[in-house]
Parts: structure tokens; C-alpha cells; sequence
């Protein structure tokens, strides 16, 4: 199998793999047609089809998510609810180096989230009090994808920072597997290592659905986080504002910037770790030396063959990948900066010193030794992070995610003579006499008082 992992320029790369476009502004192909065909009895579009499934489950509740589980997934589900019994034995069965990853994965997880601030704070002066409290979500679903392979690390990279927060109940949906109708056994040790309220077995666009209507099984939730595949995403997008949502994540994306200190086997490497995970899977490496980038090249072709996945990492390769050169290394941050990766990695010498030069990433990995693939199991920092470009303006799923942040006002009379005019005056500017009304009879009110009292 050879690789076809190009070298660019990057005028080249601006119309290519670094060119951004809204994550749902694709050519639908011929062959999604044809499976929605099947399934709806009509030639429909992804989003249209989710929206009939939304609505289904809406109406029928669980008999919904068992029947679209049935015609999407092909497996026959009994109990939705999976046993919690079966979650304790899970994490006794699996391999005990598992179960140690497991544990490892989660208390760094949980550590670097218990650094982050998330404070309530008061500030009293002459005027009265303003500040703020902080409270949990009362409900969160998280969705862990688990229709082609197990991911557990997507578990704990949710439900901790949500447990950190103290969300009062956690519950997680997940596909179950065609062989056991539950989840994979490694998913349900997750659980029990994150400590889950409960773990319900459905996947798709019904689960979400099934988290934000609630069933008869599934209890409605405030917020649902996690990745997931397109229609899960759009899932998420149609209902936004019925129920919270962390964000709408797509396909993978690492992007390397390396100059000629780099290892080229390690750089290729990381590039195919990236590439096996799906065909819309993006990896980049930008650098502005030539030979390096020949020599990564060369190591992508001779490691490629080595891969499990090769099928996937070459097909990768071909769509969405790339070496681009460029013509310095402030060019190369440049670069990264208007993509706004999801990984960014700093194969550079002293990267440290680059540091200051990263805008938008959803996480910054400095030098060979902080490669990405750490960061998706066993650094600390939730592995949900911004894809799509949307790390110009969003963040990786943290301890926020699962809080509220209440204002509180309580001025006294002082304030109100102080500030009291300038709102009644923008109030009248606004045209609403409503608003200038409220205010200016508690301004006649301590006018009376100090008539009465002087």
C-alpha cells in the first residue's frame, strides 16, 4: 500500500487541507442517499432524516429508541437501563492492566480538573453587593460513541470534569454491540471507574433524543456533552435550546509544526496515529524545512504498512492530510492560527519559547515527548476539544461546562440615588416607559423619605 501524503506549498494548502468550511457544507454522497432510501422510503437528506427520528422518539418514547436501534444498528434491544450489577462486573472482567490504565486516566483527569477555578465570589462596598454563585447542572447525558470501536477515554473525559463540578447526576448512553445488546464491557468499566449515576444502551440521533424529550426509561437531561458521528451531530444542532449542548465536534484534526530539530520517524508517527481514526480524520505538518519534510514523507510510506488500520490511514492520507513548507517558522504559526486546530503540536526547538505565538488550538502540545496521543488518554486535560475551527472562539470540555454562574445584585439605597438617573435615562431611550416608570418612582420614594426624614 503507498502512501499519498502530499507536500504543499502554501497557496496550496489554503485550497486544500488548510481551507475551512462549515462542518455540514458537504456534497451528500450517492451511496447515504441510498441507505436513507432504504431506511425512510425516501431519498432524504441526513439532517431530514434525523429530524424524523427526533420526532419519533419524541412521540413513543422508549418504543422509538428501540426500534430505530433495531433498523439503524441492527441489534435488538431489551433493557435500555443497563444493569448496575452489570457495570460492577465489568470492571472486575476486564484485563487488571486495563483496569489500572483506567484508574491512572482518571485520576490525573480528575486532578488537572480540580486546578481549574470555579469559585463563587461576593464584593461588598459603599453601594451594597454584587457577585456571583456558582451552582452544578442538576442532569447531565454524556454520549460516548461506540459503533465501530470501544472508547472508553471519551467517558472519562467527560464524566469526570462533570463529577468535578458536582453534578448531581451523571447518566451516559452508548451503543450496545449487536453481540450482547450492551455497551462494550470496557465502556461499562469506564462507567464504574467515573463513577456514573447510570448507563443506558442506544446510540444516535435516538439517544440524543432520548436525553433531551426523556422516555419512559431515560429521564430527560439539562445539558448533553460528547462527540459523536454526523447524525448524532446534527441531533444536537436541531436541538439546541430545548437542552443545553457542549458543542458540535467533528471529525479529528492534529496539525504538527516541526522544523529541522524534529524527529521525522516520530512526526510520522503521529501523523498516522491521527489519520487511522477515520476517513475525515485531518493531519498536518507544516515546516518550513524541505528535507524534513521529504524525510517525513518517506517514514509516513515505510510506517503506514505497519498499521492495523492502514486501510484507513492511506484513504486519510489522500482527502485530508498534508506537509506543508513554509517559508518560516512565524509563517507556520501564522498558518496554525487562522485553522484554529483541535491538536497543535510544537516539534520545535525550545517550544516553550513558541508558546506565546499559539492564538487558537484547542490544546497546545510542547515538543516530542508532549505528543497528542498522551493527551487522548492519560495527560490530564479533557480530550473533547474545538474542531472545525471553532478553537478561534470554544474550548476543550472542562469543569464550566457543568455549571451555572448566577449574578447577584443587592445594592442599597445610596446606589439607587447614584445610578437609579442613568437608568431611567437609557431606559426612555430605549423607549420603554415601562422601565423608566420602575425606577423613577423608587427615586421619588428616597427623595419623599429624605424630605420627611432630613
Amino acid at each position: 500500500m503507498s502512501s499519498t501524503l502530499p507536500i504543499l506549498d502554501p497557496n496550496s494548502a489554503r485550497q486544500s487541507i488548510l481551507r475551512r468550511q462549515p462542518w455540514d457544507a458537504f456534497d451528500v454522497p450517492d451511496s447515504l442517499l441510498d441507505t436513507n432510501e432504504r431506511i425512510f422510503g425516501e431519498r432524504i437528506s441526513p439532517d431530514e432524516g434525523v429530524r424524523r427520528i427526533l420526532a419519533d422518539v419524541r412521540a413513543r418514547g422508549d418504543a422509538a429508541v428501540r426500534a430505530w436501534t433495531e433498523k439503524l444498528d441492527r441489534v435488538t434491544s431489551t433493557a435500555l437501563l443497563v444493569d448496575p450489577q452489570r457495570i460492577l462486573r465489568a470492571a472486575a472482567e476486564v484485563e487488571p492492566e486495563v483496569y489500572a490504565a483506567l484508574a491512572l486516566a482518571a485520576e490525573r483527569i480528575e486532578t488537572f480538573h480540580r486546578r481549574q477555578p470555579n469559585i463563587s465570589w461576593i464584593h461588598n462596598d459603599g453601594d451594597g453587593t454584587v457577585g456571583q454563585i456558582v451552582r452544578p447542572i442538576d442532569r447531565v447525558g454524556i454520549y460516548v460513541p461506540g459503533g465501530t470501536a470501544p472508547l472508553p477515554s471519551t467517558l472519562l473525559m467527560t464524566a469526570i470534569p462533570a463529577r468535578v463540578a458536582d453534578v448531581r447526576e451523571i447518566v451516559v448512553i452508548t451503543p450496545p454491540q449487536r453481540n450482547t445488546g450492551l455497551p462494550h464491557k470496557v465502556t461499562l468499566a469506564a462507567a464504574a471507574v467515573a463513577q456514573v449515576d447510570a448507563v443506558y444502551a442506544a446510540g444516535g440521533a435516538q439517544a440524543i433524543g432520548a436525553l433531551a424529550f426523556g422516555t419512559e426509561t431515560i429521564p430527560a437531561v439539562d445539558k448533553i456533552c460528547g462527540p459523536g458521528n454526523l447524525f448524532v451531530t446534527l441531533a444536537k444542532r436541531q436541538l439546541f435550546g430545548l437542552v443545553g449542548i457542549d458543542g458540535l465536534p467533528g471529525p479529528t484534526e492534529t496539525l504538527i509544526i516541526a522544523d529541522q530539530s524534529a524527529d521525522p520517524q516520530l512526526t510520522a508517527a503521529d501523523l498516522l496515529a491521527q489519520a487511522e481514526h477515520d476517513l475525515l480524520a485531518s493531519a498536518v505538518l507544516l515546516t518550513p524545512s524541505q528535507a524534513l519534510a521529504e524525510q517525513v514523507q518517506a517514514a509516513v510510506h515505510s510506517q503506514l504498512e505497519e498499521l492495523d488500520r492502514a486501510q484507513i490511514a492511506a484513504a486519510t492520507f489522500a482527502r485530508g492530510a498534508g506537509i506543508v513548507v513554509t517559508k518560516s517558522l512565524p509563517h507556520a504559526f501564522a498558518l496554525a492560527n487562522d485553522y484554529a486546530p483541535e491538536h497543535l503540536c510544537l516539534f520545535v526547538e525550545n517550544p516553550w519559547r513558541w508558546l506565546d505565538q499559539v492564538q487558537n488550538a484547542g490544546g497546545v502540545f510542547l515538543g516530542e515527548r508532549s505528543f497528542e496521543v498522551l493527551g487522548d488518554y492519560t495527560a490530564g486535560p479533557s480530550h473533547v476539544m474545538p474542531t472545525g475551527g471553532t478553537a478561534r472562539f470554544a474550548s476543550p470540555v472542562n469543569v464550566t461546562d457543568f455549571v451555572k454562574r448566577i449574578s447577584v445584585v443587592g445594592l442599597h439605597e445610596q446606589a439607587l440615588a447614584a445610578i437609579g438617573p442613568a437608568a431611567e435615562i437609557l431606559a426612555r431611550t430605549e423607549g420603554l416607559g415601562g422601565h423608566a416608570a420602575a425606577v423613577s418612582k423608587r427615586l421619588k420614594s428616597i427623595r419623599n423619605s429624605s424630605i420627611r426624614n432630613p
